[in-house]
């Protein structure tokens, strides 16, 4: 029986509980490998039908996230033609869906799948999560997770509201539709040079997904959440969110992959990704900005590479600034508290030392409301 589940092509990891009478955490995740192992098979030239792998629910998410993030139509049949170049070594074109160096890597990428299904490491995924969650937080949820070999050069695993019609996903906002995570196996593979470098990196990008869906899940639970969304609309407060959503995501990659530790060149990125959020911030809230310009700019705030990404690294900084200066449980406050406490947090931050990068007034006064 063990040797089945370890082999299925779906399997449930977890749980995590913890908390006293009345209080849990329990996430599992649903573990989907079908779109990665029938792609891998398809790049080795052993078997795969194109029509049968852009069908899958873990190929539909992230056909339909590469057409957001590269901000043109795909549909399915574009799925399908990719595939069908590659399986007969064909022509790309410009290979949106990076799938010319997934093929070059796909002894790696398969061992590292094979890794994935030998090793449970669910359970440590969500336990790392639940130490960012307050006591009390109240999360109970199956989080699907679906493994795929290509995607959009920027994103090597994100998390989506899903509704699915049939097999085709539609994407919702928050408080709607299925948290859902993907993995793309392609870009993992670049995370180091052993199979065990690799694993690590991946668990590190998995907790940083499963931290989104879960605070997805406490948000749509928690009345101070619900109040927050009700009240503040604006293409800035959504800025604000992300940041503080992302940031202490990204913050929890930093201290698996460093302790905590910026690289030598950190700080000064840091400070130009604060000088650009300052910047798009002040351009959020100008009566000239169009819609579709707002809609860019918080877009390109996570999606523009790990630090251009200015609203995560922003966001990174406060969080780690936070958690190294006044502890663990000031940061696990604005988890329950929202945004305006992050950014309250952080400004008391900046009197005590002004070496810190710096939020303009503006920001401050608007994270405040």
């Amino acid at each position: 029986m063990r040797r089945f589940l370890l082999l299925a092509s779906t399997l449930l990891l977890g749980p995590v509980s913890r908390g006293g009478e009345g209080e849990y955490f329990n996430v599992f995740l649903r573990i989907d490998y079908a779109s990665a192992e029938k792609t891998l098979e398809l790049y080795q030239g052993l078997s795969g039908r194109p029509a049968d792998i852009a069908a899958l629910r873990g190929s539909q998410i992230a056909l339909s996230t590469t057409s957001f993030l590269a901000q043109r139509p795909l549909d399915t049949p574009a799925l399908e033609q990719a595939l069908e170049a590659v399986k007969f070594n064909q022509g790309l074109g410009d290979d949106v869906f990076r799938m010319r160096d997934a093929r070059a890597n796909v002894a790696a990428i398969r061992e590292l799948l094979e890794e994935a299904q030998k090793r449970n490491f669910g359970q440590k995924v969500v336990s790392t999560v639940a130490q960012l969650f307050p006591a009390a937080a109240r999360v109970n949820t199956v989080i699907p997770v679906y493994f795929v070999a290509f995607g959009h050069q920027n994103i090597d695993a994100f998390v989506r509201r899903v509704i699915w019609r049939g097999d085709s996903p539609v994407f919702t906002g928050e408080g709607e539709g299925e948290l859902t995570i993907v993995v793309n196996l392609a870009k993992c593979v670049n995370y180091g040079r052993s199979v065990d470098e690799r694993f690590i990196g991946m668990l590190s990008v998995v907790a940083h997904e499963v931290f989104h869906a879960a605070f997805g899940v406490y948000k749509d639970g928690s009345p101070v959440w619900k109040n927050y969304y009700a009240t503040h609309r604006t293409p800035l407060d959504q800025l604000l969110d992300l940041s503080h959503n992302e940031g202490i995501a990204y913050y929890l990659t930093l201290v698996q992959s460093s302790r905590g530790k910026l690289p030598p060149d950190g700080l000064e990125r840091a400070r130009r990704s604060f000088a650009e959020f300052n910047r798009n911030a002040a351009e959020l809230i100008a009566p000239g900005t169009t819609f579709r310009r707002s809609e860019d700019i918080i877009r390109l705030s996570n999606t523009s590479g790990y630090w251009e990404s200015y609203g995560a690294i922003t966001g990174m900084i406060i969080a780690r600034q936070i958690d190294q200066t006044l502890g663990r449980q000031a940061l696990v406050e604005t988890i329950a508290n929202g945004p305006a406490d992050f950014f309250a947090k952080y400004a008391d931050l900046m009197k005590r030392d002004g070496g810190v990068p710096s939020l303009s007034p503006l920001v401050m006064q608007a994270a405040a409301r």
